[in-house]
């Protein structure tokens, strides 16, 4: 028993050794940075990108447009989100260099009674958070961490989880922790409704099964941060989940442009197996690899660079469409917070279309349309596309069920319309459908049915390249911003949508040019 004894107390002493041991190298070591919530999410995600975040951020890929509309939407979102709480005090940073300060000035606020604080700052063991919003209700606090997301994720609770260990250690009493999120039910009708428009889930008992996973990975992070090389971390699933990493093109640049890492729909572990094992380059992959019909023809028309071409389908096809057809495309936008009644957050909301009429396979005339970016303008659309396409004749779309959705949602809001816009519905047809069913399939179109890389393989001369606005989530994104732009700018950027659109059902009726010819 008294040997027992003494391992036990030796045993102690090496934990309690380790761990000062730890806390005077955090303290020695004055280059290392304070982690905060979004660096110990990059952590979680891959401890090489949280050095790189750190010590070499230059090596980021460049902010676009539609990471910078995350951030801008996020920032958005959580200034409504106060509207939930009001009278609260905001505590926010005036500046990235001020963090200190902020955090003693939450600490004056707690001291003064302040109940409801947004962005309080804290301080525990080299790691800093600012909370969304914090209130006091019957002396205790409760913590609601603001997403502007639908739903409530793995990631978020990690990130609650942080704010809960920070907050505990810092002596506040916490009852509660919340993820304050987006109604996806949600039709704004008039004035927006704060209270209907958010959600609020309570996640404290998920983050209590985490007592002890946060102070672990904080100190395996802070290890990583006090290293002098950068950890040797091949790529993977980490690279793109749950987020795209912001050194994916740094950590890729040896990753050939088309590789086994490109088999269209391949199971993430059956991809990601292949390229540890060496097989790397598309024609290596081994012939008794499990996959699909349409994903081994994929890989066999690479490896005999083969085309497959259904002569018999795509007959069929082109018999059931009449000599009279319209290509018709749509361009839709989908904010956070909805701007119009009868919108749902993030719904597509048709802003533009573009129609070719063709007769006997040559164009007989253009039409478009591009709202307004200051009103609704859904009711002119419905109406343009009505007086476009009142002729007889087939509506080609490229990818029927995003088209049909929209027209469906309109009919929803727009109920008078119904008979006309069923019509139109009912007249349309799928371009997509001989690519998608592999009917005719080259390896130039890489495993895709998409049209940006079926129109390259069928009609090489013809590219959206030179396009300045050349891809359907770039379009959303200037059109939501438009109102954000100079006057010259707005003029510009409408001129650039239209010519995208207009692009898009012209590819259209390149494309069945070659199919007709093929035949």
């Amino acid at each position: 028993m008294y040997l027992k004894f003494i391992f036990l107390m030796f045993i102690n002493l090496i934990i309690i050794l380790d761990t000062i041991i730890y806390k005077l190298v955090l303290l020695i070591n004055m280059s290392r940075k304070y982690l905060s919530k979004s660096t110990f999410i990059t952590g979680l995600q891959c401890p090489k990108a949280l050095y790189f975040k750190k010590y070499k951020p230059e090596l980021a890929d460049e902010i676009n447009l539609a990471k910078q509309n995350v951030f801008d939407v996020g920032n958005e979102v959580g200034l409504l989100a106060q509207k939930l709480f009001p009278g609260g005090i905001d505590a926010s940073p005036e500046h990235y260099t001020k963090l200190a300060e902020s955090i003693s000035y939450t600490s004056d606020l707690i001291n003064d009674g302040v109940d409801v604080i947004y962005e309080a700052g804290f301080e525990y063991d080299y790691v800093r958070c600012f909370i969304d919003i914090l209130v006091k209700k019957n002396g205790k606090w409760h913590i609601y961490e603001v997403k502007s997301s639908t739903k409530v994720s793995e990631t978020y609770i990690n990130d609650a989880s942080l704010q809960y260990y920070i907050l505990k250690n810092c002596g506040l009493d916490v009852e509660s922790v919340s993820i304050v999120h987006i109604n996806n039910s949600y039709i704004k009708n008039r004035e927006l409704d704060v209270f209907n428009f958010f959600s609020i889930t309570p996640v404290l008992e998920k983050i209590q099964n985490k007592i002890d996973f946060v102070p672990i990975k904080l100190k395996e992070l802070h290890e990583v941060l006090l290293e002098n090389e950068t950890p040797e971390i091949d790529i993977g699933k980490q690279c793109t989940k749950p987020y795209e990493c912001d050194f994916k093109s740094y950590c890729w640049k040896d990753v050939p442009d088309y590789s086994v890492l490109n088999i269209s729909r391949l199971k993430p572990d059956t991809k990601w197996g292949l390229y540890n094992s060496g097989y790397i380059n598309i024609k290596d992959v081994p012939l008794d690899t499990k996959m699909s019909s349409n994903q081994r023809i994929q890989v066999d028309c690479e490896i005999n660079q083969t085309n497959l071409f259904n002569k018999k389908k795509i007959k069929e096809f082109l018999d059931g469409l009449t000599n009279d057809v319209f290509h018709l495309d749509f361009e839709t936008v989908g904010v956070a917070i909805p701007i119009f009644d009868g919108l749902k957050p993030y719904q597509p909301n048709p802003f533009q279309y573009s129609l070719h009429h063709e007769k006997n396979g040559k164009i007989i005339k253009h039409y478009e349309f591009l709202a307004s970016s200051e009103e609704d303008s859904r009711e002119l659309f419905i109406k343009s596309l009505i007086k476009d396409l009142q002729c007889s004749g087939d509506i080609l779309v490229y990818n029927i069920g995003f088209e049909r959705g929209r027209l469906k949602e309109l009919i929803r809001s727009f109920p008078k319309y119904e008979s006309d816009i069923q019509e139109i519905i009912d007249r349309m047809k799928d371009l997509m459908i001989p690519f998608k069913e592999k009917w005719y399939y080259v390896p130039e179109m890489q495993g895709s049915y998409s049209i940006k890389k079926v129109l390259p393989a069928l009609v090489p001369d013809l590219t959206y390249k030179d396009l300045s606005i050349n891809k359907g989530d770039v379009a959303s994104l200037e059109f939501s911003n438009l109102n954000k732009k100079s006057l010259q700018e707005q003029e510009n950027i409408r001129k650039d949508l239209l010519e995208y659109c207009k692009m898009d059902t012209f590819a259209m009726f390149k494309i069945l040019e070659v199919l007709r010819k093929k035949i």
